[in-house]
């Protein structure tokens, strides 16, 4: 498997274990009492961490692993957009979680979508090439 791959399924499955602490955390609450901290703060970064913490990272590391490779050249083609959108996608990711969680900075939260989603156009630049029709020649 490509380091890419591996380190986007590894950082996945840490948000993965992230976002499940903090759900466990706030369901605690909800029967048991753990102080006036402001759980319920916590949702915004839980959801964050769960649908593209774990589900969009964990796509982007699977989609890179099993993208059809070319014959010639470079395996997977340029993987520089590839990095740069596991670079941006973290940021997003943690740029949303700290407006969200911040009071809802709306500015923050604002910036950190447009992060993601420069995230998911670098990714499509990167996985573009590689998608084609089966059993055509690259």
């Amino acid at each position: 498997m490509p380091r890419l791959s591996v380190l986007m399924i590894r950082t996945a499955l840490a948000y993965l274990a992230v976002g499940f602490l903090l759900g466990a955390l706030m369901l605690v609450h909800d029967s048991i009492p753990l102080g006036d901290l402001g759980w319920r703060r916590l949702l915004p970064l839980h959801v964050e961490y769960l649908l593209l913490g774990w589900f969009a990272q964990l796509a982007f590391g699977v989609a890179f692993w099993i993208l059809p490779r070319f014959r010639s050249g470079a395996e997977r083609g340029r993987e520089t957009p590839a990095w740069v959108g596991f670079a941006l996608l973290n940021l997003g990711i943690q740029a949303v979680a700290i407006g969200g969680t911040a009071g809802g900075s709306s500015i923050l939260v604002f910036l950190g979508r447009c992060t993601e989603g420069l995230a998911a156009g670098a990714f499509a630049l990167h996985a573009w090439p590689r998608v084609r029709t089966f059993g055509a020649k690259a």
